[in-house]
């Protein structure tokens, strides 16, 4: 299971881009955002995997067309990557933040569709879906979603204590 959400959710991939989103922040205020963003990814993805699927039956909606679905939007952004230009910097403006809002930001667009997006949530039906009702099983995907999650915030957490290496703060 980890090792199917690991590439998609990516955080060593999303940490460069939660540094830029939050440079105007403070360290605290950063790491305080990561364990936000951590929890709110864990929160979705753990009711992505145990609702999903019956969300997609009361819409009609079947499992493997979430699938394909949901490997066009991976295959499409991977491709918007790879091919965007480079932009030129078109100057910086800096704002003062205040501690009411740091957590402003914290769902959208961090954690949703930053962290885990569309791909993330395809994943998590499929698991849910095909992830046998059993008690040691939830509990597995729990304690994995757990670990990611942690994974994710201890990563963020990181990397902004290291944004002096990148940058000023």
């Amino acid at each position: 299971m980890v090792s199917a959400l690991f590439p998609i959710v990516n955080p060593i991939g999303g940490s460069p881009v939660f540094l830029l989103l939050t440079q105007d922040h403070s360290r605290e205020s950063r790491k305080l955002l990561a364990r936000r963003v951590a929890m709110n990814s864990f929160i979705l993805l753990i009711v992505s995997m145990a609702v999903g699927t019956h969300i997609l039956s009361f819409f009609g909606i079947s499992l493997p067309v979430v699938q394909v679905g949901g490997g066009l939007i991976v295959v499409s952004t991977g491709w918007a990557m790879l091919t965007r230009s480079d932009q030129v910097d078109r100057g910086q403006v800096h704002q003062t933040v205040t501690s009411q809002d740091v957590l402003k930001n914290a769902f959208y667009p961090l954690t949703l569709p930053l962290t885990v997006g569309p791909g993330s949530i395809s994943i998590a039906i499929t698991l849910g879906a095909n992830e046998p009702r059993h008690l040691g099983a939830n509990v597995l995907a729990l304690i994995s979603a757990a670990i990611g999650a942690d994974c994710d915030c201890r990563h963020s957490c990181w990397c902004a204590s290291e944004y002096r290496l990148f940058g000023t703060d």
